[in-house]
């Protein structure tokens, strides 16, 4: 058994928003980073931690957490489209002892997931079939949210069952940091939006598609340039997040509640539970140690976007 994380923000504005030439040049030395840990580390399997936009999961049924034995990527934001290699058996065998370990959680035989899935897989291997693939399905947008507390213990079951496995596991967390992006909301939506919301509209058209992607890449247009009513981003709260996950105790973020999280850093700062599930689960495995960190609020991806590589001691 070994395990490895590697934890980052996505965002799907990488490939559309033009970043200052020192912001770029810091992404792109911290994408070679990770690229380089992970080849240097060779998984045998990826277990992908992270949310979905209203792409795969909506709320005519919105579980807290869901485990695929297959999934397809649906291409939004220009990512890889197409099935990923998921071992269905491995898959099966983790999710019945995340079960018998008290954690209440659902699976999918047919899990469709977006680019907080596969943007990672793109930026350190360049394919996202590169690997067999496990995604785990964290809810991170859709309110009401499970306690972090929860989120730990999902975590330090996963953490377990991988640690009994004769592989290499990279664990991949994917999301967050503090971030406010324009996702329609059900207590403030209109009848078009809660259809879409409920996954009544059905796949979405590419013109469809595009009109959404629109909105979010003129929204952090807006954003970059101070014109925009989108929550400011929360960087005292993303280091103190990147603060007590490298600390090895985990626990008291149990007292984060979600009304705060969404208070102090933004309706979508929830994904940052991808972040403390694949921590818990290293942490399950044995002590760990931080070997990268990267962190700045960069607006024009309306996002505290972080980047760490964590190994077993």
């Amino acid at each position: 058994m070994t395990l490895a994380l590697l934890a980052t923000s996505h965002s799907p504005l990488l490939e559309y928003a033009n970043l200052p030439k020192d912001v770029s040049g810091e992404l792109e030395n911290a994408f070679a980073e990770a690229k380089q840990f992970v080849h240097d580390f060779d998984p045998d399997i990826v277990v992908n931690l992270g949310p979905d936009h209203y792409n795969g999961f909506f709320y005519r049924l919105m579980p807290a957490f869901c485990i695929g034995y297959a999934a397809t990527s649906v291409g939004d934001y220009g990512s890889q489209a197409g099935p990923l290699d998921v071992p269905e058996a491995l898959a099966r065998d983790l999710a019945e002892a995340v079960i018998a370990d008290g954690i209440d959680l659902a699976v999918s035989l047919d899990m469709v997931v977006d680019h907080g899935a596969v943007q990672p897989m793109e930026i350190v291997y360049g394919d996202i079939t590169a690997k067999p693939f496990i995604p785990i399905f964290i809810n991170s947008v859709a309110p009401p949210f499970t306690p972090l507390n929860r989120v730990r213990l999902l975590g330090e079951a996963i953490g377990r069952h991988l640690a009994t496995l004769d592989q290499k596991v990279l664990l991949i967390s994917s999301g967050g940091l503090s971030h406010d992006p324009p996702v329609p909301r059900l207590p403030t939506a209109t009848t078009d939006q809660r259809r879409m919301l409920l996954g009544q509209t059905g796949p979405l058209s590419p013109e469809a598609r595009a009109s959404r992607q629109q909105r979010v890449i003129d929204a952090a247009r807006d954003f970059a340039a101070g014109a925009s009513t989108i929550q400011d981003l929360a960087p005292e709260w993303d280091q103190e997040l990147l603060r007590i996950l490298a600390s090895d105790d985990l626990t008291p973020l149990d007292a984060w509640t979600p009304d705060e999280m969404t208070r102090i850093a933004g309706n979508s700062s929830h994904e940052v539970r991808a972040w403390i599930a694949g921590y818990a689960a290293l942490g399950a495995a044995g002590k760990y140690s931080v070997q990268f960190s990267y962190y700045r609020p960069i607006r024009e991806l309306i996002a505290g976007f972080a980047l760490t590589t964590v190994t077993l001691d």
